[in-house]
């Protein structure tokens, strides 16, 4: 039976999502987790590739596993919750229709990457200390351009295994929300380094580095080069994935 598990992660002590020679990944420690309380090999396929430092507060794996029933699911989660420390938490166990793809059925990807314009000596591991002053207005007169069907290629990081560079944006917004900066950003799909990059652009817009012509020529242009750096990893969270409800088992 295919099953989704639910969970979220602090993203500081992994080198991302994706298994990799040598690196500590959130993918490995949890198949080696379900391995010794399953018994068996389990291999995990996740809704997306975050990178190292990327945090996730919803984040969806599936794997393939015998029939259990909701009170065995709720015994494993138990189990799981216990044999990680505060890195990772395990929401729930779901029974997923046998097509049910963590990655492929996912409709809808949002992630908030989160600034601070003053010192914040309780949530710097989160948050983006960027003292300069911003036009708020202009970051969002900006952000909106980028929504619809477009090719991301100049906030892609290159040499990426994927077919095209084509994404939906459905929304990209920046808003004050209790002391903060937080940039919210949802797509049918995101590009390696994407939002980090489409972030530190927007910072240089509102700082007057980059005008809105310059924006506009930087989308079009398709040269990583030309868009603004990368800001760090810590401040950037995957917080919502959507799928259709049908691909859940009524129980």
């Amino acid at each position: 039976m295919r099953y989704f598990l639910h969970l979220a992660y602090n993203g500081a002590s992994f080198h991302g999502w994706q298994i990799q020679d040598g690196q500590t990944s959130v993918q490995q420690v949890l198949q080696e987790a379900l391995m010794h309380l399953c018994r068996e090999p389990i291999v995990l396929i996740g809704c997306g590739r975050t990178d190292r430092g990327v945090h996730a507060s919803d984040f969806y794996a599936h794997f393939d596993y015998i029939p259990l029933t909701k009170k065995e699911r709720n015994h494993l989660v138990g189990k799981l919750n216990r044999y990680f420390d505060h890195n990772i938490l395990i929401y729930g166990l779901y029974p997923m229709q046998d097509e049910a793809h963590a990655r492929f059925n996912a409709q809808g990807r949002t992630y908030q990457y989160h600034v601070s314009q003053t010192k914040q000596p309780f949530k710097d591991a989160f948050c983006y200390y960027y003292p300069w002053r911003l036009d708020i207005n202009k970051m969002n007169q900006a952000a909106s351009l980028l929504i619809g069907r477009k090719d991301f290629t100049s906030f892609s990081k290159l040499h990426t295994q994927v077919n095209n560079n084509i994404c939906t944006l459905t929304d990209a917004l920046w808003e004050e929300k209790d002391g903060e900066l937080v940039f919210t950003i949802r797509a049918n799909r995101f590009l390696r380094n994407m939002v980090r990059a489409v972030v530190g652009t927007l910072l240089a817009v509102g700082r007057g580095k980059i005008t809105m012509e310059e924006f506009i020529q930087i989308m079009e242009c398709k040269d990583r080069c030309k868009a603004g750096t990368s800001v760090p990893a810590k401040a950037l969270f995957l917080c919502k994935v959507e799928y259709p409800e049908e691909l859940f088992l009524k129980e």
